[in-house]
């Protein structure tokens, strides 16, 4: 084979100079002229710049990738490629807890989550008709590079109360065809981790909006696609480096994964880069029968759990330089937040060794499961962060304000009185524990992190509502409906009916 036919995943300085194109970020009222140097993003690219080169570390390289499946020499991370033996989704899912561990799970959209899909345009490639073909060079070329994705499937949340044909301007849709592709313009909510990303798969989440065909696209768009803009929220890396320092804001600082405002203002998306267009049922049907859902469980069911693993690790260190860890009522909410951990570790384990045949000799991650996981993930994380508030309490907030305070000679020595630690946790230690504990769970950053996982796998009524239809599908229904009516068949208004009773 030549050697132009093999290729790798991009190393961390590549991630990052693949980010200086003319991409059209906006934040604070300014257009963002490099965000791999910008205050608002730099060091979040840097930490997603880790993830690039722990795919080339030795130490790392056996548990993070595997070969090609597009016909090139060289190797991918092990979830961008079709799993199709039981060992082989294992493998993916214990690589994808290995690249979380990089970003210490606080990266929900790191690059290999939209793999999720990527990973159906390979294997069920037919779906796609009549842009099969689109599909399959997409899988390829995601493959060959771990190209970073984002997504953007809501529409903006305007306008509720007024008919839906009062606010269709505001939807995507395709103004008009061309012979290079089509025109597109509208918004979406919300591009989690766009500034950093190089494409947008765009589509939707449900029906078709107003059931019009012009609105059933589902697409991918080069990041520095002219029309494309974003508009990003408040920044909590910049306003860290603002207002404290990383001692401060340890989380805020490095791994904040910045959601915008997706626009399209007439932008061009050329025919090869399209999955679904004009096909209402398709459209509708997409996430389901596309194959995204399982996949999409099992990465957000790892990820969390690789974050429990580090808020576990946190709420007990907190206890410890607080001095309750040897309460009763301390273990008692400490062991509950390690045994939430366990119980996402093992519906991780349930997916990857109880998988579900799917087309072409691939398998999927068990769905069922994969749902058990997207129903409690929105409470079991608020409820971490209320042990977190209860356990630790005023110990959150009796920290004095900057780092600089240490280095104060007129403050020092009250700070090494009045805030050291117990279990030998001095002032230093025992501040730093906490402002990350804070910063977790009561700053900015820890807000959206809570709001962030209650909607991360869907609004709160679809996520449980969904489990029954795949209940249905799955034949689960019918198995425990049958296993109750057996039970009610052994007796009647005479009495027993089963001849062995008395």
């Amino acid at each position: 084979m030549s050697a132009d036919m093999t290729t790798r995943p991009l190393t961390g300085a590549e991630f990052l100079e693949s980010l200086r194109d003319s991409r059209e970020v906006w934040i604070y009222g300014e257009r963002v002229k490099d965000v791999t140097s910008h205050p608002a993003f730099r060091n979040s690219a840097r930490m997603l710049a880790r993830m690039y080169d722990a795919l080339h570390d030795p130490a790392r390289h056996a548990v993070l990738t595997t070969e090609l499946d597009t016909g090139k020499r060289g190797f991918t991370h092990r979830f961008y490629r079709v799993p199709r033996t039981t060992a082989e989704l294992v493998a993916a899912r214990d690589a994808i807890a290995e690249w979380a561990r990089v970003s210490y799970g606080w990266m929900g959209r790191s690059p290999d989550y939209k793999a999720s899909l990527t990973g159906t345009l390979g294997a069920n490639t037919e779906f796609y008709a009549p842009y099969q073909q689109n599909a399959l060079e997409w899988y390829r070329k995601v493959q060959e590079r771990c190209l970073f994705l984002n997504h953007a499937i809501i529409n903006p949340p305007i306008d509720k109360s007024r008919p839906p044909d009062d606010v269709v301007d505001v939807y995507v849709h395709v103004e008009k065809e061309t012979d290079a592709g089509v025109i597109v313009s509208g918004a979406k909510v919300v591009a989690t981790g766009s500034a950093l990303t190089h494409h947008n798969f765009i589509g939707f989440y449900g029906s078709t909006p107003l059931g019009r065909p012009e609105m059933a696209l589902f697409a991918m768009i080069p990041m520095d696609s002219p029309g494309v803009k974003l508009i990003c929220r408040t920044s909590y890396e910049l306003a860290a480096k603002t207002m404290g320092s990383p001692f401060d804001y340890p989380l805020a600082s490095r791994l904040d994964e910045n959601d915008a405002i997706f626009v399209m203002d007439r932008v061009l998306v050329p025919w090869e880069n399209l999955f679904v267009y004009r096909d209402l049922d398709k459209a509708n049907s997409f996430f389901p029968r596309s194959g995204f859902i399982p996949r999409f469980t099992l990465h957000g069911c790892t990820r969390l759990a690789v974050k429990l693993d580090f808020l576990a690790g946190l709420i007990l260190k907190a206890a410890e330089a607080i001095g309750t860890i040897d309460n009763r009522s301390s273990q008692v909410q400490v062991g509950e937040v390690f045994a939430w951990r366990n119980l996402f570790w093992a519906i991780s384990d349930a997916m990857v060794k109880s998988p579900e045949p799917w087309v072409g000799g691939a398998l999927q991650p068990n769905t069922q499961y994969g749902m058990a996981y997207r129903f409690l993930a929105p409470m079991v994380y608020a409820r971490i962060k209320e042990i977190a508030e209860q356990t630790i309490s005023s110990g959150l907030i009796y920290l004095n304000s900057h780092a600089k305070d240490f280095k104060t000679p007129e403050l020092r020595p009250y700070l090494e009185k009045y805030l050291r630690g117990s279990n030998g946790y001095g002032a230093v230690e025992r501040v730093k524990v906490l402002k990350l504990l804070w910063d977790a769970v009561g700053t900015e950053f820890g807000g959206r992190h809570e709001l962030y996982e209650r909607n991360y796998a869907g609004n709160y009524e679809a996520i449980k509502l969904e489990n029954l239809p795949t209940a249905v599908a799955a034949g689960d229904a019918d198995r425990v409906r049958k296993f109750v009516e057996n039970f009610m068949a052994e007796y009647d208004l005479d009495g027993w009916t089963a001849p062995d009773l008395r």
